[in-house]
């Protein structure tokens, strides 16, 4: 099955008119990306893109063989520049079951927002998924078999790609390719590597692709360390690493702290930010979490593990850490080998943050040296195990490793 991609941008195009933002701004020549459409077999037409004939032209297709236009956006009336000659295009009732002259079988998904999707069937059995701008199916019964291609809003519902993965409809070999895309993300090398993240790639406009061809899908990696200085965005960087995951443990490291409104409001924010499917342990006891198999590990983040790990060998003791045997020196050193070493061992997906704190003012005690000399080791130790290092300065991500 043939699929000529004619726009792979959001219903408004990109750039948006009249839009002054930077995306947009720089959204220019190959970056530049008209409204979504899909043209099938050059038989079925998926949504429309303003001047979709000419779209297709330059594609290398014809619209003359279309027999069949469906939209998924929440609209039933006519559709804007359908080009002379094709058929009425409108949304196929949720659940219904069309039979195309071309052979091809469509199925209309029910969607948990406005819009319809399509599942496409070949006459030889590769399978297609389509979603709306803003959608995800609904109501997914596990045990699925997997589509050959999928195509959906990954950046506006990374959600979507989280349930299809968790009914089995999404596997390690369908190919997810990120549409309706909006001026929310950068385009060029940003969008790459979000999207590698979450196991999808774009494609530029006039893209064909094979459906149940062989594409290496990206790699996810496996071990991820994602360090930064204060309000960075590091955090919310390793949450959107793992946001297209149906199932992730976080791990808060830092507990709770009766009495700190500052603290209480910053747990309350990374809360609301995560899906509701995760769950949340809060535990500094990270050696079996990685030695145990599981979902994903989020783990946020490593300095406050060294804190309690300081604590528990009493190294904040100048006394105590400079003496003949340098006991509180072994003691910490042997912890942070031991997470190190899970780290190295363990068969999970994990991402971790840690904090940057050599980059800024001495600390003034020789506890707050000793902290920030302690976690500068243990953030390169810990890196050494990982696949990809992420440093966020300002909200922006900059891979020093993978």
């Amino acid at each position: 099955m043939e699929v000529t991609l004619l726009g792979t941008g959001a219903p408004a195009g990109l750039p948006r008119p009249d839009c002054p933002c930077a995306v947009c701004a720089t959204a220019r020549g190959g970056l530049a990306r008209a409204s979504t459409a899909l043209l099938v077999d050059s038989a079925l037409l998926l949504d429309l893109t303003p001047g979709a004939a000419l779209a297709a032209a330059r594609a290398g297709h014809s619209l003359v063989g279309v027999r069949q236009v469906l939209l998924t956006h929440p609209h039933n009336g006519p559709a804007l520049d359908l080009p002379a000659g094709l058929p009425t295009a409108g949304r196929a009732p949720d659940g219904r079951d069309l039979t195309l002259i071309s052979g091809h079988r469509v199925r209309a998904v029910p969607m948990d927002h406005p819009g319809t999707g399509y599942e496409v069937a070949s006459p030889d059995g590769e399978r297609l998924l389509y979603l709306p701008p803003g959608g995800a199916p609904a109501g997914l019964a596990e045990g699925l078999a997997p589509y050959d291609m999928v195509v959906a809003d990954v950046v506006g519902r990374p959600d979507a790609l989280a349930r299809l993965r968790a009914s089995g409809a999404v596997g390690a070999t369908t190919d997810v390719i990120a549409a309706h895309l909006d001026h929310d993300v950068p385009g060029g090398p940003e969008l790459t590597r979000r999207l590698a993240a979450a196991g999808a790639r774009a494609v530029p406009d006039g893209t064909t692709l094979y459906v149940g061809e062989y594409h290496a899908v990206p790699d996810v990696p496996r071990r991820t360390l994602v360090t930064g200085g204060a309000r960075s965005g590091k955090s919310v960087e390793a949450e959107r690493r793992l946001e297209t995951f149906p199932d992730v443990l976080y791990v808060a490291t830092g507990g709770t702290r009766e009495g700190d409104a500052d603290w209480a409001e910053r747990v309350a924010l990374h809360r609301v930010r995560r899906p509701g499917s995760w769950r949340t342990a809060e535990t500094c006891d990270l050696v079996p979490l990685l030695a145990a198999d599981g979902p994903p590990l989020l783990i946020d983040c490593l300095s406050l593990w060294l804190t309690d790990a300081m604590d528990r060998v009493d190294a904040w003791d100048d006394d105590r850490w400079t003496a003949e045997q340098r006991p509180a020196q072994r003691a910490l050193r042997k912890r942070v080998a031991e997470l190190v070493s899970a780290v190295r061992e363990t068969t999970r997906t994990v991402v971790a943050v840690t904090n940057e704190t050599g980059s800024g003012v001495v600390p003034a005690t020789a506890a707050g040296r000793r902290f920030r000399d302690e976690l500068g080791r243990l953030n390169a130790a810990f890196a050494d195990e990982c696949e990809q290092v992420v440093l966020v300065v300002a909200g922006q991500a900059l891979a020093l490793r993978g």
